[in-house]
């Protein structure tokens, strides 16, 4: 099945080098790329911690490159916050077979070099289904535009009426800080 969307998150990756994992914010002890890492060792040193803005919450793929070649391709299941306003990547590096390792992994990087290593560029595989369950396809976003609402008032309407929902949702809520 080939879909169509609109971009994809381009990381590119400077030569690996040593960091202190007791100050790094995911405790790794190198950062970077080297031929000699596997794929394993290359996604968990480079996963994090990069400043992604609002925009990179809607992409599900991510490409790390190194020297003009796509080295790594990433299925991204959610960003999640690190300190000082950057976010990690948590998802799978993706092997031969799926289609967007197929169609980057070991060839020239889709952009062109620039100063930031963040950049996005327009790709064919960023497409998902609708969130609302409605079986539209969305690029560069959860919901077809009003199928947000959709979602919402049906999830309202299991409940009962918005007061009830209300109600419900409150004494349901726990808005204590996870950790606490």
């Amino acid at each position: 099945m080939h879909l169509w969307g609109y971009s994809m998150i381009h990381i590119t990756l400077g030569s690996r080098r040593y960091v202190n994992p007791q100050e790094d914010q995911l405790g790794r002890n190198i950062v970077g790329f080297d031929p000699v890492m596997d794929d394993d060792a290359l996604f968990h040193a480079n996963r994090g911690c990069w400043v992604l803005g609002e925009r990179a919450e809607k992409e599900r793929f991510a490409l790390l490159s190194h020297e003009g070649e796509v080295r790594m391709a990433i299925a991204i299941d959610k960003l999640v916050p690190v300190t000082g306003g950057r976010k990690a990547i948590e998802g799978r590096y993706l092997t031969p077979g799926d289609e967007v390792y197929d169609t980057y992994v070991g060839k020239a990087t889709p952009v062109e070099t620039t100063r930031n290593p963040i950049t996005y560029f327009d790709a064919p595989h960023d497409a998902r289904t609708c969130y609302c369950g409605c079986g539209e396809l969305v690029t560069g976003g959860w919901f077809v535009i009003g199928h947000d609402q959709k979602a919402l008032h049906a999830r309202i309407a299991k409940i009962g009426s918005v007061r009830e929902f209300i109600d419900w949702f409150d004494s349901t809520y726990d808005d204590k800080p996870k950790g606490e």
